[in-house]
């Protein structure tokens, strides 16, 4: 089977957990060390194999896109000033790569953001990466563990694959939570993180339980890959309380119908949309970055 090449990010939250600092500058542009939480986001998706990638956003996060274009203009500054490795820094997409922006016009939620896509993803299978989660760059293989993993697991078994890490008893009710088959129990009797990558089957997930309720404690970490079906199956879905199409409601139907996996992940993950978590993220970033140019 051919692997997969497009990927959707969906870029259009208006970041309310990080006010103020995401009042003006769009929350996937606060920086992470030396650069915006996106790029690393984009980074590792280009290291899987990605080569389209549609951001699906509205009017307020153009300067995202911006990022990912050449600003002409700069370039030249810089070339004019001597300054050629800090101009070619800054266009440091491969020339196979695309980066796209599309609007999603109302905010209907996740499910209807990744649909927003369909014009540009066409028939093609795709990867999803929310852009709050930043996978740590500096450990691992980011052309062989995670996304690069699940494509692959994809590749071979045609099954959509969900990533999944072991949350604390107390981050429980935070997330959305894999319900496992019979078959794979013993991945929940893990006392700690196994820190390798495994692809299995999952029976469904349990939005947000409580920790008595939760069916395990693998929680969803942000990283999908998706067949072509999923996009009808958005398209079906019914608005939930709230007016918004749920993802989780389209890919129950998948689990249905065509099967699921959910991958282990490996290394950690940091949540880059809460407050907390991105200045410790910040933090651990800037020391690698720091101790890489010593």
């Amino acid at each position: 089977m051919k692997k997969i090449t497009h990927a959707v990010i969906p870029v259009a939250g208006f970041g309310t957990r990080m006010l103020p600092l995401s009042k003006s500058v769009p929350k996937e542009l606060l920086p992470l060390g030396n650069r915006p939480a996106i790029h690393y986001v984009v980074e590792e998706a280009i290291a899987a194999g990605i080569k389209h990638i549609v951001l699906v956003g509205h009017a307020q996060k153009s300067a995202i896109e911006n990022y990912f274009d050449i600003n002409a203009e700069l370039d030249s500054q810089l070339r004019t000033k001597c300054k050629e490795q800090l101009a070619d820094s800054l266009n440091w997409l491969p020339d196979d790569v695309t980066v796209s922006m599309i609007r999603q016009g109302k905010a209907l939620g996740l499910g209807h953001a990744v649909l927003a896509a369909r014009p540009i993803i066409g028939e093609h299978d795709f990867a999803v990466l929310l852009p709050d989660v930043v996978l740590d760059p500096f450990t691992g293989d980011m052309a062989a563990d995670n996304l690069a993993f699940m494509i692959d697991a994809f590749a071979e078994d045609n099954h959509s694959q969900i990533l999944v890490d072991k949350v604390a008893d107390e981050d429980v009710h935070k997330y959305g939570i894999a319900k496992l088959n019979e078959a794979f129990s013993e991945v929940n009797r893990e006392d700690d993180k196994a820190n390798i990558n495994a692809s299995f089957k999952v029976a469904g997930f349990i939005e947000k339980p409580n920790l008595a309720d939760a069916p395990s404690k693998l929680a969803v970490v942000g990283r999908y890959v998706f067949s072509n079906h999923i996009f009808d199956y958005l398209a079906n879905t019914k608005a939930s309380v709230g007016g918004e199409i749920q993802l989780t409601d389209a890919i129950d139907a998948l689990i249905s119908e065509y099967g699921v996996n959910v991958t282990t992940m490996r290394g950690y993950s940091y949540d880059a949309g809460d407050m907390r978590s991105y200045m410790q993220a910040f933090i651990y970033f800037a020391e690698q970055q720091l101790a890489e140019d010593e």
